[in-house]
């Protein structure tokens, strides 16, 4: 694939570490908007038809699907789920860069977590 001007510029610019975060944060916004639209279209609902199950505005719901926004609670992200016959997952990746300089293990922390979700799921 041939690299484009724009590629060669945000390979210069995620050398900036404050713009690598936002960077990163902005996609973590993405992921949350899109799963929130997919799951929506797929349960067949319209904006206004899901603000009108939760008792909220179709600006709400806009402004949950809307990559910008940063604003979600757990607890709106759950009965937005539960609207959707969902359910909301979070996870928390250790990055790289700390790992190592604590010294904690990749291996290690994902048996942690996988050790956690099966009790969880077994309960």
């Amino acid at each position: 694939m041939k690299t484009t001007n724009f590629d060669r510029y945000l390979k210069e610019q995620m050398k900036d570490p404050g713009f690598a975060d936002r960077f990163q944060r902005a996609g973590e916004a993405w992921d949350v908007a899109l799963q929130l639209a997919a799951l929506r279209e797929e349960a067949g609902l319209s904006q206004k038809e899901l603000a009108r199950r939760l008792k909220t505005s179709q600006q709400h719901i806009s402004r949950l699907e809307s990559p910008g926004y940063e604003g979600h609670s757990l607890a709106n992200l759950r009965r937005v789920a539960g609207a959707l016959d969902a359910r909301v997952r979070v996870t928390f990746v250790p990055e790289e860069a700390k790992r190592k300089k604590n010294g904690r293990s990749v291996a290690a922390a994902r048996g942690a977590v996988r050790r956690k979700q099966k009790r969880d799921q077994v309960s």
